[in-house]
């Protein structure tokens, strides 16, 4: 059974109620129940942090040890070259997600330090896109 690391960071335990409008209503608690059903035959682990250094200690210690991670690293994406470091220092290949379309949103967020060190980004599309990143990973 493959391993995927669900990992999130700032602000993202607040989603299901942090501006709907953007992020929609879904909880992330809600959607690891269904996808928890969706994807049977994964193992998906999650963690979230606020916290830059406790995502670049958690991508150390699954890094080794998943068979992929799906990493919405929030408003860090922007402004973390650590975690740009971190996921070149590990071999799980991982998926940046976003779930809005950062680039329908202020200029700053057009850029992304954790995209050329990715796998793969997926944005815009909602919750429905750690679906699809837990898909591509789990074929990987």
């Amino acid at each position: 059974m493959k391993k995927i690391l669900i990992l999130n960071g700032p602000n993202l335990n607040l989603l299901g109620t942090r501006e709907p409008e953007v992020y929609g209503n879904l909880s992330i608690a809600d959607w690891l129940k269904l996808a928890s059903e969706r994807f049977s035959d994964v193992e998906l682990i999650h963690h979230q942090s606020n916290v830059e250094g406790e995502l670049i200690n958690i991508l150390h210690q699954y890094g080794f040890e998943v068979d992929g991670i799906v990493f919405n690293p929030g408003a860090y994406t922007h402004t973390s070259i650590a975690l740009a470091d971190a996921i070149k220092a590990i071999p799980a290949p991982v998926v940046e997600v976003h779930i809005s379309n950062v680039h329908q949103r202020e200029e700053f967020r057009r850029h992304s330090f954790i995209s050329p060190v990715a796998k793969g980004v997926i944005g815009g599309l909602g919750l429905r896109g750690y679906d699809l990143a837990v898909e591509y990973l789990k074929d990987l």
